[in-house]
């Protein structure tokens, strides 16, 4: 109780130090109390320093419907945080043979909190002749945490193709991810040397599932489906190929 009554007394007397205010009236409150008080919480701050991300999304070996080979889908950036530029790489082999390549030299600007305008090439050395593409297209995360990617391209002799790609990872633990992929193309042209046709070309769709020992190193296990439609469907099988089939993935998911 002797303590308690020390406390108050000394609290009273530091009270009684303080300088009184020169009218009876608190201070009225500025714009500038305001602004410190409410800061904007939900703006994005932009930073001039250069990062970098590299990620191999899949690096993997496929096996099933009467082939097998090894796939890759990479991607990364480098700049700041509304100018960079992208680059991305996907294609398989099969037999030591490359069978499919693409890449992309983009300039991406950021247009707002989680989209991106890329603009840029494509370069494709398989199937067929090398061949050039101009590229544009917008990326990034659509609401529910969906990654999107649409990208409409224009190459040789008025040559047109959009490309569409979705995937999502659903945290089934801390570690254990399970990731859904859809990938579609259109091509606006027939093009028999390159392996497809006019309309609907392909469809992919694969699910994933990857066990992440450290946040940079997943190795997984899937299933990949497949099947071509209309025109690309029938320069398929004029090569002997099957229109759709199904692989079993293996491999590891990387980044840094």
């Amino acid at each position: 109780m002797k303590v308690l009554t020390r406390i108050t007394v000394a609290a009273c007397a530091a009270l009684a130090l303080l300088p009184a205010p020169s009218s009876g009236q608190v201070a009225p409150i500025t714009d500038a109390d305001r602004a410190a008080a409410f800061p904007d919480v939900e703006g994005h701050v932009v930073h001039d320093a250069v990062n970098y991300f590299v990620l191999f999304d899949q690096l993997e070996w496929q096996g099933g419907d009467g082939r097998a080979g090894a796939s890759w889908d990479m991607k990364g950036w480098i700049g700041g945080d509304r100018d960079r530029f992208w680059f991305r790489t996907e294609g398989d082999a099969r037999q030591t043979r490359l069978a499919s390549t693409q890449t992309h030299f983009l300039y991406g600007r950021a247009i707002a909190r989680w989209w991106d305008l890329v603009v840029g090439v494509r370069q494709d050395v398989r199937p067929g002749p090398a061949q050039t593409w101009a590229a544009v297209g917008i990326q990034g995360i659509a609401p529910y945490w969906f990654d999107v990617q649409a990208t409409a391209y224009v190459g040789a002799s008025g040559r047109t193709h959009l490309r569409f790609e979705s995937e999502y990872d659903l945290l089934l633990t801390n570690r254990l991810v399970l990731q859904p992929l859809v990938e579609a193309e259109i091509y606006g042209k027939s093009d028999p040397d390159h392996g497809f046709g006019a309309g609907l070309s392909t469809v992919d769709v694969g699910l994933r599932l990857r066990y992440e020992i450290r946040r940079e190193f997943a190795p997984y296990v899937g299933l990949v489906w497949s099947r071509t439609f209309f025109g690309t469907a029938e320069v398929a099988e004029a090569a002997g190929e099957r229109s759709e089939g199904a692989r079993l993935a293996l491999g590891a998911r990387l980044w840094f």
